[in-house]
């Protein structure tokens, strides 16, 4: 499981390096793809195919006739990225997603269960001060759901 919170410069190039916890767990290959609430997702392989699976509607895959299920599968498929993980633990990450999330000397790299995300660290900073503050609200919701 991947959980934790990093913050990682990014260089000249646009790699950064993946903290050592995640390293084994994360492979020699992932991807790197749009997120949500301002952020990158990378996912292992295994987990992009499970990711896949579930945005399909059924083993026929007919989720192309559905209009919020093609805007979707466009928005994550389309701009997601195989990168390699190189030798010492460092990912490209492409100009256009970087740019998407305004990543600049430094980021925030979180582990969320089964995916890391990609942040940049001022907006994630911002983001867990607005959660934090609603933290009791949101447990109070969720776990009235399913009654």
């Amino acid at each position: 499981m991947l959980i934790g919170e990093y913050i990682h410069t990014i260089d000249t190039k646009n790699r950064i390096s993946l903290p050592a916890k995640f390293r084994g767990e994360m492979g020699k290959k992932v991807i790197i793809t749009p997120g949500l609430d301002q952020c990158l997702f990378i996912f292992t392989n295994t987990e992009w195919v499970k990711v896949s699976k579930r945005l399909s509607d059924s083993d026929s895959d007919l989720s192309f006739l559905k209009k919020d299920k093609r805007s979707f599968n466009r928005y994550m498929f389309g701009r997601a990225v195989e990168v390699e993980v190189d030798t010492i633990g460092r990912i490209l990450i492409p100009e256009f997603l970087k740019e998407r999330i305004k990543l600049e000397g430094s980021a925030a790299i979180v582990g969320v269960k089964d995916r890391l995300e990609v942040w940049n660290d001022k907006v994630w900073s911002q983001y867990n001060e607005k959660v934090e503050k609603e933290a009791d609200q949101l447990a109070e919701k969720l776990g009235n759901e399913g009654k």
